[in-house]
């Protein structure tokens, strides 16, 4: 009798011992963390471990309990699900919402816009001097990056698009120009440059393959590379939204009675840095892959980025019998049917500019 009352007894307090346990347990988890001021910003590097967030934060005195924390995450099976990038704490939070929110993809967001008419490089460019952004490019050739870059959208989209029209498309990209699709995008600090060019070049090839499978008929080319390369010509031509369509029209028209396209964005291009502001009739008569005023057809490749209402302009032109078309100085247009109405358009518009001519909205 008197062991079953010591067993008892040794019972009832091992339960008593482990109710204890797991009270405090319970308020450990419940308790808010200790933030100095209303919110804290968390920083989680590659390669970092949950074991070593969780040390970090006792060191700070963050966290009440550094071995509650441990069992926790153990307990939870969080450890491998520890998030990259920057975390928001608040004094409202737990540790159950502190790690939930460690291994959702509730990061702290940057952006960063790419804009329509701008050339890659000056993406590129503009993305190098991106705030917490890793760069990790500048070593690469433009080969190198072009070959991964296009590997990485392979993968992502083979089982979205025909496999001809997809690898068709990126064998045709054979320089970095026009490659990356113009917009607003979002990222995590730790992100590289290389997972945000990645997206961009995923984005710019679903855009224009949708659009290509939705393409008008009789267009005067053959690939969606032919049809990024008009849109391309398109964005740098286009001062008033609305004009797109009608501007398409010209060049397709153009393109189909074997007319060089004679636009001077193309032009401007080919010179590089030698642009200097201004065209002159040495460059226009200068002999390079991208003068349109010396060369058939549609340049090499796409002269700058081009947005997803050049691409559908492109693919879709505007009825009509204009082959000409001049800028006014507002941003906007004179089109013209016959030479002699283009050379009266250019000497009213082009040649008796007013002190505040502009060529385009932008």
């Amino acid at each position: 009798m008197k062991i079953l009352k010591v067993l008892a007894l040794s019972s009832l307090c091992i339960f008593a011992s482990l109710w204890l346990a797991f009270q405090f347990y319970e308020r450990s988890l419940s308790e808010p963390i200790q933030l100095e001021n209303e919110g804290m910003l968390l920083e989680v590097k590659k390669g970092e471990s949950m074991r070593s967030v969780i040390e970090r934060l006792q060191g700070l005195g963050v966290l009440r309990n550094y071995w509650v924390a441990r069992m926790y995450v153990r307990l939870e099976g969080l450890g491998s699900q520890l998030k990259v990038g920057e975390f928001q704490l608040a004094n409202h939070m737990d540790m159950r919402a502190l790690f939930a929110l460690l291994i959702s993809n509730n990061q702290v967001l940057y952006r960063i816009s790419l804009i329509e008419g701008s050339t890659f490089q000056e993406a590129r460019q503009k993305i190098a001097q991106t705030e917490n952004l890793e760069i990790t490019l500048k070593k690469l050739s433009d080969s190198e990056l072009l070959a991964l870059l296009n590997e990485r959208v392979r993968i992502k989209l083979i089982d979205k698009y025909p496999a001809v029209l997809l690898n068709d498309l990126l064998e045709n990209f054979s320089h970095l120009e026009g490659l990356i699709y113009p917009d607003t995008y979002f990222y995590h600090k730790g992100d590289s440059d290389f997972d945000l060019l990645a997206r961009a070049h995923q984005r710019l090839v679903m855009v224009l393959l949708n659009e290509w499978q939705a393409k008008a008929s009789s267009l005067p080319f053959n690939t969606p590379y032919e049809a990024l390369i008009l849109a391309s010509v398109i964005e740098k031509e286009t001062g008033k939204p609305s004009e797109r369509s009608e501007i398409s029209g010209v060049f397709v028209r153009r393109l189909k009675k074997g007319m060089r396209l004679q636009t001077d964005p193309t032009v401007i291009y080919g010179l590089g840095d030698r642009y200097k502001g201004n065209i002159t009739r040495k460059h226009l008569r200068e002999m390079t892959a991208y003068n349109t005023y010396r060369i058939n057809g549609l340049p090499p490749t796409p002269i700058a980025l081009a947005g997803r209402e050049a691409i559908h302009a492109a693919l879709h032109p505007r009825a009509g019998t204009s082959l000409y078309f001049v800028a006014k100085g507002d941003g906007s247009h004179i089109f013209s049917e016959t030479l002699a109405q283009h050379n009266r358009a250019v000497r009213d518009y082009q040649l008796r500019r007013k002190k505040d001519y502009r060529s385009s909205f932008k």
